[in-house]
């Protein structure tokens, strides 16, 4: 029986974008199954993290599953942050099933793994200047329109969870101070 080969993709997700589900397909074309390490699990309710570890789970299983992605290829893990580089690699090794791989666009994920003596693949971004988590969550504040940006599924959960209004919220400093 031939062994399945395994890759981890870690992104934060905050919140999962349109280049992040490109980049998923584009890893299950090379491997049998995919980790998706959900990273600064412990983070939320902070300008750069709004969702909780919860709800960045749940769009990733909306989006594989709008996607037409087979839940069984793909592990979603959250793994906390430890603040150490040289620690990350083990931490990130106990929180996860085995894998083979890694894949990433981030020199601070792939020199750790390669030192550490893993197979790294560095992925293409993806119209980066307009899918990042950081122009979705600015064009909310801004009341701008952002959820083409995101997978139709991503969307609606985000408007269902009050997702916009809490970013909002954050960025003018009135958390917890409504009437």
């Amino acid at each position: 029986m031939r062994v399945k080969r395994r890759g981890l993709f870690v992104l934060r997700a905050q919140p999962l974008h349109r280049g992040h589900m490109e980049s998923i397909s584009r890893i299950l074309a090379d491997v049998d199954e995919l980790i998706v390490g959900v990273g600064s699990a412990q983070m939320n309710y902070t300008l750069d993290n709004p969702f909780t570890v919860g709800e960045r789970v749940e769009m990733i299983r909306l989006a594989l599953r709008e996607a037409g992605i087979d839940p069984g290829r793909v592990f979603v893990v959250p793994i906390p942050d430890i603040h150490s580089h040289l620690a990350w690699v083990s931490h990130v090794v106990s929180y996860v099933p085995r894998f083979d791989v890694v894949y990433t666009n981030n020199p601070t994920v792939a020199l750790p793994f390669r030192d550490a003596g893993y197979e790294v693949r560095v992925l293409p971004l993806v119209k980066r200047e307009v899918y990042s988590s950081t122009n979705v969550r600015r064009r909310m504040v801004k009341g701008e329109r952002w959820e083409d940006l995101v997978p139709p599924s991503v969307a609606a959960f985000i408007r269902r969870i009050r997702g916009e209004e809490r970013v909002r919220d954050i960025a003018r400093g009135l958390l917890g101070q409504r009437a």
